[in-house]
């Protein structure tokens, strides 16, 4: 087991949440998100970022990307598994290039004024989370 591993088993016992395998079961706030919310921190291009890379059921966005999957492709991850790839999709895949959204520690080239933070809040993280799992 990686440092990078032991460290964020040990952050999810801290925050109360376990590692299953490929998933984060419980939620990050021990609540459920909101959808619409959700949905508007996704198509947000500077919040959420996802349509940089992502594509998905947002016919007002005109511009979307296509380097990652369509988001549509949630719908085979059970919400566990959401919310891992948004946390920290390196534990499924260390090569991948989505950022950890819910990460602080172990980052390179992080600009001063953002060390130490995550890119979303557990809060936001679960409304992402329960907006995608309204995709299946």
């Amino acid at each position: 087991m990686s440092w990078c591993e032991v460290c964020a088993i040990a952050f999810s016992i801290f925050v109360g949440n376990a590692f299953a395998g490929d998933s984060i079961p419980a939620s990050l706030t021990g609540a459920k998100g909101d959808p619409a919310r959700g949905r508007a921190i996704v198509a947000n291009r500077q919040v959420g970022l996802c349509l940089l890379c992502h594509s998905g059921p947002f016919p007002e966005e005109r511009f979307q990307g296509d380097l990652a999957p369509d988001l549509r492709s949630t719908a085979r991850l059970t919400e566990g598994q959401i919310r891992q790839r948004i946390v920290d999709s390196t534990r499924i895949n260390p090569q991948s290039i989505m950022p950890a959204y819910y990460r602080s520690e172990g980052l390179e080239r992080v600009a001063p004024a953002y060390r130490g933070k995550t890119i979303l809040t557990a809060g936001q993280i679960e409304d992402v989370v329960a907006y995608l799992t309204t995709l299946k």
